[in-house]
């Protein structure tokens, strides 16, 4: 029996609301596949090329997405991010979980091009805490932290479009919060069609 297709998984959130942690550790623990994201933003101190991101110049970025190369992009506090597609659909074609790391406008991008991706949008307990995660992290000034929590304003009005919400309280939890919802949507009827045509004896 053909193996099933893995599930795409979009995982988004304001910044400071932990995805990366999250996604690190779904990736380290539960072995899904990562999307690595292109981006015109410098590097932080610890992010390195190839594996946090894939750092390119504007110029670079442009002529990629001028060639049919992403599968999404978005402009975001100034910076172009965007998601290298051959990687995705391969992953996806020998069964493998992928998790995208992306905007809320990258998001709503992918899933007009796989509607069966699932969507997850990742939350701190509350907007305070946000901010003090943004503070206590000490990679930008206060202007871009304000700048920051204005835009986690603005995506969390488009909530309603994601298929679920999760809390990120504490890391743990959250992982295995994302990690349910993933194994849920694995058993869905129209995820097991192979299953179902051999009972009937179809193939």
């Amino acid at each position: 029996m053909r193996a099933k297709k893995g599930v795409l998984a979009i995982i988004s959130g304001p910044s400071g609301s932990g995805k990366g942690t999250v996604v690190g550790k779904l990736v380290k623990e539960k072995n899904y596949a990562l999307s690595i994201s292109a981006t015109t933003r410098k590097p932080r101190d610890y992010e390195v090329d190839g594996v946090h991101y894939f750092f390119r110049t504007k110029e670079e970025f442009l002529e990629m997405r001028d060639h049919g190369k992403l599968l999404e992009w978005a402009e975001f506090c100034g910076n172009f991010y965007g998601t290298p597609k051959e990687y995705v659909e391969e992953q996806l074609e020998i069964g493998k979980n992928v998790i995208l790391e992306i905007e809320v406008q990258g998001a709503l991008q992918v899933k007009k091009i796989y509607p069966s991706a699932v969507l997850i949008f990742l939350i701190p307990p509350t907007l305070e805490e946000l901010g003090n995660r943004l503070v206590n992290r000490g990679t930008e000034d206060k202007e871009t932290i304000n700048r920051r929590i204005c835009r986690a304003l603005e995506e969390m009005e488009l909530v309603d479009q994601y298929d679920y919400v999760v809390v990120n309280e504490r890391v743990e939890e959250a992982v295995e919060d994302v990690e349910t919802i993933l194994r849920a949507e694995s058993m869905k009827c129209v995820r097991n069609q192979d299953i179902q045509k051999i009972f009937k004896g179809e193939i």
